[in-house]
């Protein structure tokens, strides 16, 4: 039979650079290029307890249909909460729980975005979003990233000349893949350039919650008094990613569009990870809990970045991450990233390459990310040890 595929799924195609990463897990890799959480950060019994409390004495509650905005409780606990603890949320903005961060992304832009319509992403940025707008069609214009964050100026310059933009798709804190940490002062650009262009801001935050390293800075939508952010975030780091609930915080007639869409899509997030979510920030210390996995990654990243130090530093530099799962490491110039990786591969370590998180992956780039969080100690020095032994190699 000839299948006849919509246009919008004729113009994806499979990336020459996933191809590398095909075998990232087979038997005997070391797997840098992972981005899951740390399986010891997991509340395995706290999720147990709430599951066996739940199911055995009102099962209805979590096997019925819900609400499609989400469960009732979640929503009004992370409204206050988010406000409180962040200043998240105004009078105009409501709650919407989602099956993942991810999903906050898809519903977004099928919302706002006409075919041909820009996305401004930072460069580089997190894959899965940039494939979520592309499977939309959109136009993705990439802002470079500098060392505290997006670079204005050129921001500035997309804004002025994309005239189809309809939102800025930023992580500011601890980027996927960059690692960086967007800087108070831009924070306050960035809000300022966009509200004034008309252009909406997706503020996705996934790693806010595990800073180790440094102060904390407000978020963009904690400045937003004009309905101009959308503010996704997850409990994928914090709780587990298998469950897949996240939520947005935004204007409330954003969110009704968003709604409707997702009844559409899967009607409503799975009501007993929504409920055991609910009960983990309310039944337990939520605030130790947070503590602890900040103490996982703060140790796991000094494993990383002291075996990068014994092993990488004549050949990449790299700054250290003060949060999030991820550093992103430069080689020299005179070490083609591709062939590296490849060569990587071939010892058992998988990396992931620059390129994969570009707008347009024939740009130059000679970077590639490693994670922390998902190895254990002994693979992220083996695994350093390895990508140390090919850089010499091919420093001759």
């Amino acid at each position: 039979m000839e299948y006849r595929f919509s246009q919008r799924v004729l113009g994806l195609k499979p990336s020459a650079i996933r191809e590398i990463l095909k075998n990232s897990s087979a038997p005997g890799m070391i797997p840098l290029s992972a981005g899951n959480p740390a399986p010891d950060a997991f509340p395995y019994r706290e999720i147990l307890d709430l599951t066996t409390e739940l199911l055995s004495q009102t099962p209805v509650d979590a096997l019925q249909y819900g609400a499609t905005e989400g469960y009732g409780p979640l929503r009004e606990h992370l409204a206050a909460y988010l406000r409180e603890q962040h200043g998240v949320g105004g009078d105009g903005d409501d709650v919407l729980i989602t099956s993942g961060a991810q999903q906050v992304m898809d519903l977004l832009t099928k919302s706002l975005l006409d075919e041909g319509d820009t996305v401004l992403c930072e460069s580089p940025s997190f894959v899965g979003s940039l494939n979520t707008f592309r499977s939309y069609r959109a136009r993705l214009r990439g802002v470079p990233m500098e060392a505290d964050g997006i670079d204005v100026r050129a921001l500035e310059a997309a804004l002025r000349e994309e005239k189809r933009a309809k939102y800025l798709y930023t992580i500011p804190n601890f980027q996927n893949p960059a690692g960086v940490c967007m800087s108070l002062e831009k924070r306050r650009q960035v809000y300022a350039l966009c509200r004034d262009a008309g252009v909406m801001i997706l503020e996705d935050n996934p790693y806010g919650d595990l800073r180790f390293a440094g102060e904390d800075l407000p978020s963009i939508k904690s400045f937003d008094t004009d309905g101009v952010v959308v503010y996704a975030g997850s409990f994928s780091k914090v709780v587990a990613p298998g469950m897949r609930v996240g939520y947005a915080v935004g204007p409330r007639e954003v969110l009704q569009k968003m709604v409707v869409c997702k009844q559409g899509e899967d009607v409503h997030s799975n009501l007993w990870a929504q409920i055991v979510c609910h009960r983990m920030m309310t039944r337990y210390d939520f605030a130790a809990h947070l503590e602890r996995l900040r103490g996982i990654y703060r140790r796991k990243s000094r494993v990383l970045l002291d075996a990068m130090t014994a092993h990488l530093a004549p050949y990449a530099a790299w700054n250290a991450p003060e949060g999030g799962l991820f550093v992103w490491c430069t080689l020299r110039e005179d070490l083609p990233m591709l062939e590296f990786v490849q060569r990587a591969m071939d010892r058992k370590v998988c990396v992931v390459p620059g390129t994969a998180f570009l707008t347009d992956e024939n740009e130059p780039c000679n970077a590639f990310r490693m994670n922390f969080s998902t190895p254990t100690d002994e693979q992220l020095v083996q695994g350093v040890e390895l990508l140390g032994q090919v850089a010499r190699e091919m420093a001759g």
